[in-house]
């Protein structure tokens, strides 16, 4: 009777690591697909940083501020590609272009958006395409 119960825990052991491989296989797998996704949508951003680059707009930001990591996020490896001025490195050209807080965005045509903007904002000032997914 005894070695029926400790074989009945063994199942039961067994099966339970079985649950959980099978579970953490699962998430694995997810997590994957939503990273792919996401470097999908990223690498679909270099024409619309481009774009933005081609149309003059500048960001002026900081390593160290917060909403300039945001916007700088949003464009994943695009960003590369977008002009940016980081203002602790270029004081000067950031006091002559007036600029009072991070990140600002500059374009040609005299608009300023100040603060984090997000993707869709940035495409409505500009006349930039963004992708759809």
């Amino acid at each position: 009777m005894n070695e029926i119960m400790q074989n009945d825990k063994s199942k039961i052991k067994n099966m339970l690591v079985f649950v959980i491989i099978v579970a953490i296989a699962g998430i694995i797998v997810i997590i994957a697909t939503e990273l792919r996704k996401n470097k999908q949508f990223n690498n679909t951003l270099d024409a619309f940083a481009t774009c933005l680059k081609d149309k003059g707009a500048v960001m002026y930001g900081a390593d160290w501020c917060p909403h300039c990591q945001n916007e700088k996020k949003a464009f994943g490896d695009s960003f590369r590609l977008v002009p940016y001025i980081e203002c602790p490195q270029e004081p000067r050209l950031c006091i002559e272009k007036g600029i009072q807080g991070y990140p600002t965005w500059i374009f040609p045509t005299g608009a300023r958006l100040e603060g984090e903007q997000g993707l869709q904002k940035l495409s409505a000032e500009s006349g930039c395409e963004l992708p759809q997914l």
